[in-house]
């Protein structure tokens, strides 16, 4: 029997802002636990939820991204239940009225494109952080509070290449809305997953799985995959598969149960009564959507337009910042398949091998343009030019200050070119015999004699022009 997967996906977003959802606690990353609370985030008597303005912009510009409609009011309701991780006993969320639903978004896959639908994104507050250790548990209210994006999507994912996919393309929209520096390995971007499998050709859907805290890429397909193929075995085997929820081992690369599901929880939802309605104007939506950051889709298209080829438009893309970079250095007027072939290869290797951010990379982007025009007009060779870049990575001089320092601009004056050729030539008549014998690796010896006898400073072609222009006299 063949079976087909049905996946959903709960992406959990934690927005950029500097204050958190309903409270004016600061947001801040690697403080002390605790430090970073206020009276209503620990659910103090008397204190009163206000509406993070900024947290509603980002969710206006995630929700078009998504081709959703937007609601015009704001609506918020109360999640009801009793956790350690939540002080007040209840979670302020959206239920009824989301700000975004009916959208979808079109993944790219190994068979071509996908429409996904999107049921809905609606915002919240997050819970503390747990720190279980053996016998206790540690709680950290720092992140109590800070605003949510959940992205439900429909059950309409088939396998973990697409869901694999899909939350990769959810990630790169808020990344490059800004809204989320979208880092799952630090859990600013987080994933749930439901999976359920039926025989190929059934609407009916079967007993649903949940995998929860997927918090990479890679483990997101590695998890379905594995999870898919047990209930596979399970339903095969003549048993029945259970309703539960598990996690992803690393190490086993395998899905292990946390606990077995009986009936849905009813949060028993009420509209929140301490927030009313918020009538949103269309100006406000709008303003929204004019403001917003341009998409690696658009930039795509743009870099394409540049005469990039796809894959390097498509590496440039991987990271906002880097593409960023990129468009600094066009504004500038650069040769864009130089710039992004420097990037990609050069300033990549730098990246990984420092294991810093392009944001604090050494060369800026206009000492970047200088010293690639500098090889686009035959100034310096592409040699010389990296001797001037690695030079670059700890001094804060241009390009051309480097080279007067160093001495180093290429030489393209004939009649210079054409004393030191004749030297090397006088210095090494067997290479003229080899070459007028059919020889041609003594043409490439030539013209190395002639960058040595320079000091690399021979315009490379230039000069192989000239050694076989006088070769063919003698």
């Amino acid at each position: 029997m063949n079976f087909e997967a049905v996946i959903g996906l709960e992406i959990h977003v934690q927005m950029k802002t500097k204050s958190k959802m309903f409270s004016n606690g600061p947001v801040t990353y690697g403080n002390y636990p605790n430090y970073e609370v206020v009276p209503l985030d620990m659910a103090f008597p008397g204190t009163m939820p206000i509406v993070n303005k900024q947290a509603v912009i980002n969710g206006i510009r995630v929700a078009h991204a998504l081709n959703m409609t937007i609601d015009r009011e704001l609506w918020f309701d109360r999640k009801n239940y009793f956790y350690s991780d939540l002080p007040k006993g209840f979670q302020i969320t959206q239920n009824a009225r989301p700000i975004g639903h009916d959208g979808y978004l079109i993944i790219k896959t190994s068979k071509g494109e996908r429409k996904i639908g999107i049921e809905r994104i609606h915002l919240e507050e997050d819970t503390c952080k747990q720190l279980h250790f053996n016998d206790y548990t540690l709680l950290d209210y720092n992140r109590a509070g800070i605003p949510l994006a959940e992205i439900v999507s429909r059950p309409e994912i088939r396998s973990g290449e697409e869901a694999m996919k899909y939350v990769e393309t959810i990630r790169s929209i808020v990344s490059f809305l800004d809204v989320s520096d979208g880092k799952m390995e630090e859990g600013s971007l987080r994933c749930d997953v439901n999976v359920s499998i039926r025989p190929v050709g059934s609407e009916k859907f079967g007993t649903k799985v949940e995998i929860k805290n997927l918090n990479s890429l890679q483990n997101v397909k590695l998890a379905l995959d594995y999870e898919i193929k047990r209930q596979e075995q399970i339903l095969l085997s003549g048993g029945e598969v259970r309703q539960e929820t598990r996690r992803f081992d690393e190490a086993k690369k395998e899905t292990v149960l946390m606990r077995v599901k009986t009936d849905a929880v009813d949060y028993k939802y009420f509209t929140e009564p301490n927030i009313p309605p918020i009538k949103l104007s269309e100006e406000f939506i709008e303003e929204a959507i004019r403001t917003s950051n341009e998409l690696a889709s658009s930039k795509m298209e743009r870099y394409l337009g540049f005469g990039l080829n796809e894959y390097d438009a498509n590496q440039l893309i991987q990271n906002r910042d880097i593409s960023n970079y990129f468009d600094e250095c066009m504004k500038l007027g650069a040769n864009a398949k130089l710039i992004a072939n420097w990037i990609i290869v050069d300033i990549q290797a730098i990246l990984n091998k420092e294991e810093i951010s392009i944001n604090d990379f050494a060369i800026k982007p206009s000492h970047l343009v200088e010293l690639i025009s500098l090889i686009d007009d035959k100034t310096i060779s592409n040699k010389q030019a990296r001797d001037v870049f690695n030079e670059m990575l700890t001094s804060e001089a241009s390009a051309k200050d480097i080279i007067k320092k160093m001495g180093s601009s290429q030489v393209s004056d004939q009649s210079q070119l054409l004393n030191w050729i004749n030297e090397v030539l006088e210095a090494n008549p067997q290479s003229i015999i080899d070459y007028k014998n059919g020889k041609d690796r003594a043409l490439g010896f030539l013209v190395g004699q002639v960058m040595k006898l320079s000091k690399g400073q021979a315009n490379p072609g230039l000069s192989n022009k000239l050694i076989k222009e006088e070769l063919d006299k003698r």
